[in-house]
């Protein structure tokens, strides 16, 4: 039996020493796991890719597109507030359009032509002086002048209607120059 409690005792001995064994051979597997080198800051990196721009899952775009991209988006933002101009004056007894209007007038025919199922109507006004019936003929005339710009433009006659109204609805009441310019012009409205 002694024999037994020493043969048990040895066995013992011999699983704990193999059992200390192993753990100071084991690693973790977080030391397993390979280290990227720190990178110094007056080493080059790798800047493949930084020229892109867009989070990870929309597609990437060059510095060279998203600077034109921002460049249509800055002129559509133009375009619009040019738009936004609604109302062309003349000058007395007139009906050329003024080197002024150009650049809004010019901004909604390209928006018109884009867009052919809109529609406007020119609306052609005066001042009070002159009989009734020279200023309907000149608020006409003024609403065709902006008419032909429009089509030398792009925009379709069929998007295009005018109207005159004289002095018949003055934007300014009064009898003086600034009233007066104020009521010779021509409106456009969107249908």
């Amino acid at each position: 039996m002694k024999f037994d409690s020493f043969r048990n005792a040895i066995a013992l001995l011999l699983a704990l020493a193999l059992l200390s064994g192993c753990e100071s051979m084991s690693k973790s597997d977080d030391e397993f796991v390979a280290e990227e080198p720190p990178v110094a800051e007056d080493q080059p990196q790798d800047t493949a890719g930084s020229d892109t721009y867009g989070a990870p899952e929309e597609p990437q775009i060059s510095a060279e597109e998203l600077a034109a991209q921002k460049a249509r988006e800055a002129a559509m933002k133009e375009q619009a507030a040019l738009r936004e101009v609604r109302t062309f004056y003349f000058d007395f007894d007139q009906y050329t359009v003024k080197p002024e209007a150009r650049s809004p007038l010019a901004a909604h025919a390209a928006f018109l032509a884009s867009n052919p199922s809109v529609k406007v109507v020119l609306e052609g006004h005066c001042d009070e002086r002159g009989t009734k019936e020279y200023n309907i003929a000149l608020g006409e005339n003024r609403a065709k002048a902006v008419a032909r710009f429009l089509k030398v433009n792009g925009v379709s006659d069929a998007q295009i209607e005018t109207i005159s109204y004289g002095e018949e609805r003055p934007a300014v009441a009064g009898h003086n120059e600034q009233a007066y310019a104020k009521n010779r012009r021509v409106y456009i409205e969107y249908k």
